[in-house]
């Protein structure tokens, strides 16, 4: 496992606060050797956590043309068919995936193909769960097309995440499982899938980027 790019600033932010913190506690709040302990452990798990948002996990992928990965880790909270009005303007297959601050959030792409289009949205910042997200939130959208079927995946900033990264751009080729972007401390993926999908998720599955197939191309 390593850190992402993204996470350098934050996590030395984060470390030199946690030092800052540990010494206040050593000199001026060292009253009490079991509140003291309680202080440290509670300024370590914030820097543990601060860190670890980041982290790239070591995951091989099984490229697979008719397989559609999940972008991201997380909990699916929609499958339905519903209409995509930002580019397809047509009835689509939906799945959300919720990403909550404890997952990895960096976003691989859950098909290869070519970027055709790459849109960013500005927004609210709705909790990430709720349906009114998809189109409230900032956002910013990609779509791949791919032989098989075109597909729109959309990041979506939540309630606490207030920024996201993405690092593709129109006409580049991406292949299954490359990373495209992160959004940072919890949030939501939309994917917009043709009609003729295969859904392979149910609500409430956790998934794995790289891992875990949630659609087939029929």
């Amino acid at each position: 496992m390593k850190i992402h790019k993204e996470g350098y600033l934050i996590s030395l932010i984060s470390l030199k606060v946690a030092v800052i913190l540990a010494l206040i506690v050593h000199f001026y709040i060292n009253f009490n050797p079991y509140f003291s302990a309680l202080l440290y452990a509670s300024i370590a798990t914030f820097l543990f956590l601060s860190i670890r948002f980041f982290r790239i996990p070591n995951r091989d992928i099984i490229i697979d043309e008719n397989a559609i990965y999940s972008p991201a880790d997380g909990k699916v909270v929609v499958i339905e068919e519903t209409m995509e009005n930002e580019y397809f303007k047509d009835m689509r297959k939906q799945i959300s995936i919720f990403m909550s601050p404890l997952n990895v959030h960096v976003n691989y792409a859950p098909i290869s193909g070519k970027i055709v289009y790459k849109k960013y949205n500005p927004g609210r910042f709705l909790v990430a769960w709720l349906p009114k997200s998809s189109t409230l939130n900032e956002s910013h959208s990609i779509v791949i097309s791919n032989p098989k079927g075109d597909i729109l995946v959309k990041q979506i900033a939540g309630a606490v995440a207030r920024r996201i990264v993405c690092n593709a751009s129109e006409n580049q080729e991406i292949t299954q499982g490359n990373e495209f972007g992160l959004i940072k401390f919890g949030s939501r993926l939309d994917v917009y899938l043709p009609l003729d999908a295969k859904i392979e998720v149910e609500l409430e599955q956790k998934v794995k980027t790289k891992k875990t197939v949630i659609a087939k191309f029929e």
